[in-house]
């Protein structure tokens, strides 16, 4: 039995629904799930307890050496990446001053905030899904939000200061590498194998039978609308999450390099893709 952690965020439940219920071949595996929120998953990844997880790459760049990255699973894509949000607009020096209200520190959200804003370090750490009235409130000043919040915020009459998807997109001419699916390096190579095959049939099927997985996600989706779970999914599963591919690699490794040299994370082992 693997523990085996992802998000309730429809993105996740449509891809492991398949594995988790036996719709596929899952070559003898199985699997015990953990739904918890992103930043959840990243502390459970850094303590160590967990064997094939979602991860933030912002995340996984301070683990690699002790999980492998699937070649499938991963939310990596364009024009999917965070946005920071506030009441009115905002000028850099009051963006620096803060405070902002990010999802986790090890999130890729605040990883591409850094990015934007090195001098920004009035950060308060949010559940994603309370960012929103965070800033509503005043306690924050903007806020970094991901997920289905990139779809409310403008109905709760707030304002988009910056897209950083498309400040990555424009800066690097790559896809955004958010989150991706590891397993833990200590287990045998075969089940690292086993694993990375049986994501990606689990992938596979959600592509083919979209409505057979829906249960699973509106299970988990806390009431959130249809039209909202399925532009939610569009935009967070795409070609990557089948298979990173050339293009998706190569994002992830540029990803690292640039943190690596602003030495926003430390070094890493570099071979931390399947083989």
């Amino acid at each position: 039995m693997l523990t085996l952690g992802f998000s309730p965020c429809p993105n996740d439940t449509f891809i492991f629904d398949a594995m988790i219920h036996g719709k596929v071949d899952t070559e003898g595996l199985r699997f015990e799930a953990i739904l918890e929120d992103v930043e959840a998953l990243n502390r459970r990844a850094f303590a160590g307890d967990i064997d094939v997880t979602k991860l933030s790459y912002h995340a996984f760049a301070y683990l690699t050496h002790r999980y492998l990255l699937l070649d499938a699973g991963s939310a990596l894509g364009n024009h999917c990446g965070p946005l920071l949000i506030a009441r009115e607009a905002l000028t850099g020096a009051q963006i620096a001053a803060g405070p902002v209200a990010i999802p986790g520190k090890m999130t890729t959200a605040n990883f591409l905030f850094s990015l934007a804003y090195p001098q920004a370090q009035n950060k308060v750490e949010t559940l994603f899904s309370d960012i929103e009235d965070a800033v509503l409130r005043g306690d924050a000043a903007a806020g970094l939000i991901i997920h289905e919040n990139r779809f409310t915020y403008a109905q709760k009459g707030l304002v988009k200061l910056i897209d950083l998807g498309e400040y990555w997109e424009t800066a690097t001419g790559l896809p955004i590498p958010l989150g991706g699916i590891v397993v833990r390096r200590d287990l045998p190579p075969e089940i690292h194998q086993k694993v990375n095959r049986v994501m990606r049939r689990s992938v596979e099927y959600a592509f083919s039978n979209p409505a057979g997985v829906m249960p699973f996600v509106r299970a988990h989706a806390q009431a959130m609308e249809d039209t909202v779970m399925q532009a939610h999914i569009g935009l967070y599963v795409t070609r990557y999450t089948a298979d990173l591919g050339t293009a998706g690699r190569s994002a992830i490794l540029e990803m690292f390099r640039i943190a690596r040299e602003k030495q926003i994370i430390p070094d890493y082992n570099k071979y931390f893709f399947i083989n």
